[in-house]
């Protein structure tokens, strides 16, 4: 029997294995210090939250044939490549950055709850492959879902909404932490 390991990476923005990141933790949440990043004076934002999935597996073989799989997962935030303006940073434009990290490990969760439901296959490589691509999908299209519909922070009452479903669903998803 032989394990092979194969590391692959999604991320909301392009990011390098050797990118100093923060895995994301319920119990840590995201300050300004953590912030590193020169901020880019042609955006009319405030901040921006660089964030990904990293996600690897091996599989265990026998012969030709794929006996069992061990998968990784889990939600980063890349201080290097976050920034935010100083002068116009507050509790509450951080509080909406943090929920883009959230969101980042929901996204997760619910890959660590796909990769679950896979069978030890000939497949599976492939199986993961795609669940992959799919995940990096979703998670791209709800930050930016995010951003139009709180209008980046500024629909106050959108924020709140967005703030409750995200936690809701972190909550549903809690066996995948």
């Amino acid at each position: 029997m032989k394990n092979l390991l194969i590391i692959l990476a999604l991320y909301f923005f392009g990011s390098t294995s050797n990118d100093v990141s923060v895995t994301w933790n319920e119990s840590a949440k995201l300050t300004w210090a953590d912030f590193k990043g020169t901020p880019n004076s042609k955006s009319d934002a405030v901040a921006l939250t660089a964030s990904g999935i990293t996600f690897g597996y091996s599989v265990k073989t026998s012969g030709d044939r794929i006996i069992d799989f061990t998968t990784t997962v889990e939600a980063h935030f890349y201080p290097n490549k976050s920034w935010y303006i100083k002068d116009k940073g507050d509790a509450y434009i951080l509080a909406h950055e943090q929920l883009h990290f959230d969101i980042t490990e929901l996204y997760a969760r619910k890959f660590r709850a796909q990769i679950e439901k896979l069978v030890v296959n000939q497949n599976v490589k492939e199986q993961m492959k795609r669940l992959h691509t799919t995940i990096n999908k979703a998670v791209n299209e709800t930050q930016q879902r995010y951003d139009e519909e709180t209008n980046h922070s500024m629909n106050r009452e959108m924020q709140l909404k967005w703030e409750l479903e995200i936690q809701k669903e972190l909550q549903k998803f809690k066996n995948y932490k």
